[in-house]
């Protein structure tokens, strides 16, 4: 049995070709494309420092997860080892629990809960923690199941926009959602669709998607900072920037916190 820290002990393997530019990366684009999640991911520690000193500390812990996973794709990638796999997506997990933990608005705890927010994170917290010893027995499925994830949020997410006459938000939800369909495009066609891509030397959706969840990630979270403004900040006002300019048609949103003299 090959060691977990082996090169290509995964079962794992995408569509790109193996060790085609260098002997000591098995998948060069799919490796270097992760370099969005190092960049982006203390660059919005950055710009919502000032939000999260108002609603919570936690939250600079998911920028630190989300740099994370890009460091633990990038070996992954590069190794095509077991190790690597399951890094990656416990450390996906993990980032995805503590969103729950922070974001979940309380009107969709479930209701033996209380609208306690400890409590529901104290229920993530233990949920996670099976469900990472889990991933070892099943390392195959466990990133369909974390792709699944994503349609409980698109339901949160979906509600929101029915009831929300807010255009930022709306916008926001918009083009969070067009460009995690693009993403999950690019996996899917990527995963099973590998023969064709290949009969046409096009082996880059994998980085494309890389790429494209990197930047849904910012408007993700922006979007569940507005949602969950309304529920955990009703005294402050939340307005949505764009970095390096709000007058650029394409950038990376971001929060700013101003006060509401509104009573409540």
């Amino acid at each position: 049995m090959p060691s977990i820290l082996a090169y290509q002990s995964s079962e794992v393997d995408w569509c790109e070709s193996n060790f085609q530019y260098s002997q000591l990366v098995a998948e060069f684009y799919n490796t270097f494309s992760n370099i969005s999640f190092l960049i982006f991911g203390p660059l919005m520690m950055f710009l919502m420092h000032p939000y999260t000193q108002k609603r919570s500390r936690y939250i600079h812990g998911t920028f630190v997860l989300f740099t994370i996973i890009g460091l633990f794709s990038m070996y992954f990638h590069m190794t095509l080892s077991f190790l690597g796999q399951l890094l990656d997506e416990i450390a996906i997990l993990w980032l995805l629990a503590s969103s729950y933990s922070i974001w979940m608005p309380r009107c969709y705890f479930p209701s033996f809960l209380a609208r306690n927010r400890s409590h529901f994170t104290c229920l993530v917290i233990v949920t996670t923690m099976i469900s990472t010893f889990l991933s070892f027995l099943k390392p195959t499925v466990n990133a369909y199941a974390l792709n699944s994830i994503a349609i409980h949020i698109l339901y949160i997410v979906y509600r929101e926009y029915r009831k929300s006459s807010n255009k930022e938000l709306r916008h926001l939800i918009e083009v969070s959602v067009v460009l995690w369909a693009c993403a999950v495009t690019s996996w899917i066609s990527d995963r099973f669709l590998c023969g064709f891509w290949q009969r046409i030397h096009f082996f880059y959706l994998h980085s494309i998607w890389h790429v494209l969840i990197s930047i849904t990630f910012p408007y993700g979270l922006v979007t569940m900072a507005l949602v969950d403004a309304s529920y955990e900040m009703p005294g402050q006002t939340l307005k949505v920037r764009y970095w390096p300019r709000d007058t650029w048609p394409m950038g990376l949103p971001y929060v700013e916190v101003q006060g509401d003299d509104k009573s409540c």
